[in-house]
């Protein structure tokens, strides 16, 4: 009890201080470049725009065009000049920022050192005089900067970093944020010179940059950060008098079927209970398991899966290297196994599995259990084999010791062959090479006696008559023990890497199928084809929210019912588990990042399959997430497409009603206006006034035809395409017909013709054509000044006609040119510009495409208004067909 009030009130004192000054937020990540300048920026625009006094006492943008975009509007305390050995300086003025004392000041790059002449050495003494004073603090820092973690760097990247902050900075902390980008990406934004110009972006990827370095920084700042987490819950449970809550990392436990697993996996479950932490358990197979051992791990995996845990089948010739290696990338901190075997011989040279553990996993807790079963086998047998299979390997030891008499007499006897000691070393490999090393070791120990009783003088006796003779059978003591040691290592990383290489290439090959698949049913197709192809057994996939089934056989219907409770609770279902165990058929759901389920995988193991092996159980539920997360994307494609095409519906809606509304009514409330005029005081005006109102009633109505007629040609255009009745037609009477068009619409336009009287006619849909001209001049004669002709001319160029509409008008940026042509373009320059429905362009680009020909939008004569050319292929009738309606 008086423990509990003196943690309380030492965490509130410590809460009182920190509290006493300004607040530090720290932006943390784990290299340059990841965006944390960017991001404290935003989040200062965001207070800005909240009211809160926000001050820049010092942001380093190093050119990045983004990041000072986000300095506009920032209030910015001035820099100071520092003049060093000839050279001015830019520091932050800190008298200026304590004088101005703002509520928030934002300070980049807590870990610079300052120029000399400075009051403080470091930027971070800066900012403990600034919190000092009350003022908050956002600044930001790299994970490589950080004093405690100095060496670690060190030794991740080669680089010793000389400007660190020292961890007293970040007792203040109030605040942490983790800026993080994936390794790829970081990689990506500095060969695009996003980070460091390129020759320094050269140099940094070849060292500090590379994609081992950058995950092992991207590891530290995310524990950093968890561990500030970690340690700011607890002081404030602290504080209020609650037990301690630590966010632990992962318990792993490791198990080899000895007859003490499911008493291990109890164990790690409390353990991992205790400390509120997610558990694993593992197997390591690096050698071939007799059938008791795998029904004891299978039976401990199931278990660890009922308690809440994970379980696991690692591949790999080294147990202790597959486990730390699975450690450092899961975020272990705890491994928990059972006490290890005593070799007498291992012992001595520190090759239990223990003691590696311990010298090697220095970073990690480790517990040891012992149960009392193997306490008291351990008393009974001091090793403790499997009689059956103990049998057999001592009988292939005894085998290959006498085989190898036999060879080394009959080589001696026949082929004079003096140094026999190579032949028993050759009996020593291939027992290595095919059974347990503990079995290797009898069969060297074999063929030492051997060697040594019926080839050296005195034969036929254990003694040994010259002193070389003992050093040589010793030496072939110790090459064999060597020789065997190695045969037995090669063996299992063979084994090992066999079956990593087919889970793999299966793997591979379920990816390549699944990249090419579209829809669902391309997915559940391809899943069941792989999963056949890998376990050898009918498969059967359905993809949840669809009709989509894949299968060479169809499961029943009890068999589905454990599908269906596979699907809605996300757990495995029928055969080999603990839910409708009656199925003939195993489920495995198929589940998204977030554990819904999206489908369903089903796979019937017949009668010669009584028991479900851990790599057949492993290598399903890989594919079973593959296929998941395959599914997941061609859902996520469709509803892309499907939200595309329904926001491009809802513009091109939008755009019409707008144009309806007004560049329709703008004709419409003419003509009404004018007749309206007419009706009421067509007596009382003269013949000129009621001239001009019908003459404007005659021209708004055109204007109407004309924006009508557009409508439908676009929406013929869209939908069945037009129907070209080609004729022939000079190409001066198409255009000259268009012009005379556009002056009867618009009598004040003025147009220059430059048409060669040499021209030939063109085979082409004459209407169409010369809609489509007319629809090009009249845009041009909207933007053309007063008095300035609109210039069309024509030209015959390798088999083609080019017509060009030139004016001088202000011209289209080059980044808008190509969006003229789009359905109710509505930028300033395009057809819409003063009037027009936005249609037009689109409609001249689908005519003359229609006729296989190509509109272009370019920039005018010296750089001044628009040249619009549209190019037609100059065609031939076919002889049969002189007027082709195709």
């Amino acid at each position: 009890m008086n423990d509990t009030r003196s943690r309380q009130a030492d965490a509130l004192v410590e809460g009182l201080q920190r509290d006493a000054g300004g607040k530090l937020t720290v932006f943390l990540g784990a290299a340059p470049g990841v965006g944390k300048t960017f991001a404290m920026l935003t989040r200062a625009q965001e207070q800005l725009r909240r009211g809160v006094d926000v001050a820049v006492g010092l942001v380093e943008t190093h050119g990045r065009s983004d990041t000072a975009a986000l300095l506009e509007g920032l209030p910015t305390i001035a820099l100071r000049d520092v003049d060093y050995r000839g050279h001015q300086l830019k520091e932050m003025d800190l008298d200026a920022v304590l004088a101005r004392h703002p509520a928030l000041v934002l300070v980049d790059e807590l870990a610079h050192r300052n120029a000399p002449g400075s009051r403080h050495e470091r930027r971070w003494q800066d900012v403990m005089e600034l919190l000092d004073a009350g003022i908050d603090v956002w600044t930001t820092i790299n994970i490589q900067h950080l004093e405690s973690l100095n060496d670690v760097v060190m030794r991740i990247t080669g680089v010793r970093v000389s400007e660190t902050v020292p961890d007293v900075v970040f007792d203040r902390l109030h605040d942490i944020v983790l800026v993080d980008l994936p390794p790829r990406e970081l990689i990506e934004r500095l060969q695009q010179g996003k980070v460091y110009v390129p020759e320094q972006a050269a140099h940094a990827l070849q060292a500090f940059f590379s994609p081992a370095n950058l995950t092992a920084l991207r590891e530290l700042a995310m524990q950093e950060a968890a561990d500030r987490v970690d340690s700011s819950l607890r002081e404030t449970r602290a504080a209020r008098g609650e037990g301690n809550l630590p966010l632990r990392r992962r318990v792993l436990v490791a198990i080899d079927g000895s007859g003490q697993s499911e008493y291990l996996v109890r164990v790690a479950r409390r353990i991992a209970e205790r400390r509120d932490a997610p558990w694993t358990v593992v197997t390591v197979q690096s050698r071939r398991q007799d059938e008791a051992t795998r029904r004891e791990i299978d039976a401990a995996f199931a278990l660890a899966r009922r308690l809440g845990g994970e379980a696991e089948l690692l591949h790999g010739p080294g147990v202790a290297d597959v486990l730390l290696d699975y450690a450092a990338h899961n975020a272990v901190s705890t491994l928990v196994l059972g006490r290890t075997r005593e070799r007498p011989l291992a012992r001595m040279f520190n090759q239990t599995l223990t003691q590696q553990l311990i010298q090697r996993g220095a970073h990690y807790e480790i517990t040891i259990i012992s149960t009392p079963q193997a306490r008291a086998r351990s008393r009974r047998f001091g090793l403790a084999l499997s009689p059956d299979s103990w049998g057999k390997d001592a009988g292939t030891a005894v085998l290959a010791t006498a085989g190898a008499c036999v060879a080394a007499w009959l080589g001696e006897r026949w082929l004079g062959l003096s140094d026999l000691a190579m032949v028993f070393i050759v009996a020593v490999v291939l027992v290595a090479a095919r059974t347990r090393m503990s079995a290797a070791v009898l069969a060297a120990t074999l063929c030492f006696l051997a060697y040594n009783f019926f080839f050296i003088a005195p034969r036929f006796t254990f003694a040994i008559s010259a002193r070389q003779g003992v050093i040589t059978v010793f030496l072939f003591l110790a090459a064999a023990l060597v020789a065997g040691r190695l045969a037995s290592r090669l063996r299992m990383q063979v084994v090992a890497l066999r079956a990593a290489n087919r889970h793999a290439n299966l793997r591979q090959s379920l990816a390549r199928q699944l990249s090419a698949a579209v829809d669902n049913m391309q997915v559940a197709h391809a899943g069941r084809a792989a999963l056949e192809q890998a376990l050898d057994v009918p498969a059967w996939v359905r993809i949840a929210h669809d009709t989509s089934t894949s299968g060479s056989a169809a499961p029943g219907d009890t068999d589905l019912a454990a599908a269906d409770w596979a699907l809605r609770h996300g757990q495995p279902a029928g055969r080999f588990t603990d839910t409708l165990a009656g199925a003939g058929w195993w489920f495995l759901p198929l589940l998204d990042g977030e554990g819904r389920g999206v489908g369903v995988a089903g796979m019937q193991f017949g009668r010669q399959h009584p028991r479900l092996l851990p790599e057949q159980r492993q290598l399903a539920e890989a594919m079973a997430d593959d296929i998941a997360q395959a599914a997941l994307r061609t859902r996520l494609v469709a509803d892309l497409e499907t939200a595309h095409l329904h926001n491009e519906t809802e513009r091109l809606r939008s755009a019409l009603l707008s144009s309806v509304s007004h560049d329709l009514r703008s004709p419409l409330a003419a003509m009404i206006g004018s007749a309206d005029s007419l009706s009421s005081y067509g007596q009382a005006m003269d013949a000129t006034d009621r001239r001009a109102l019908l003459d404007t009633i005659v021209v708004e109505g055109e204007r109407l035809d004309r924006y009508i007629q557009n409508l439908l040609d676009m929406t013929r255009l869209g939908h069945d395409g037009l129907k070209l009745s080609r004729d022939w037609i000079g190409v001066d009477e198409l255009i000259g017909s268009a012009a005379r068009r556009l002056q009867r619409y618009q009598p004040g336009v003025q147009l220059k013709l430059d048409i060669p009287p040499d021209l030939v006619p063109i085979w082409v849909h004459p209407a169409l054509v010369e809609q489509a001209v007319f629809n090009v001049m009249e845009n041009a004669a909207k933007f053309s000044p007063p008095a300035v002709p609109v210039e069309v001319r024509a030209r015959q160029r390798d088999g083609e006609l080019c017509i060009e509409v030139i004016d001088e008008g202000p011209g289209i940026p080059d980044a808008e040119r190509a969006r003229i042509f789009d359905m109710f373009y509505s930028v300033e320059r395009g057809d819409r510009g003063r009037q027009g429905t936005g249609l037009g362009l689109t409609i001249c680009q689908g005519m003359i495409g229609a006729h296989g020909g190509s509109v272009q939008a370019l920039s005018g004569r010296d750089g001044r208004g628009t040249l619009v050319r549209m190019t037609l292929p100059m065609l031939q009738p076919q002889p049969e067909n002189m007027h082709d309606d195709g």
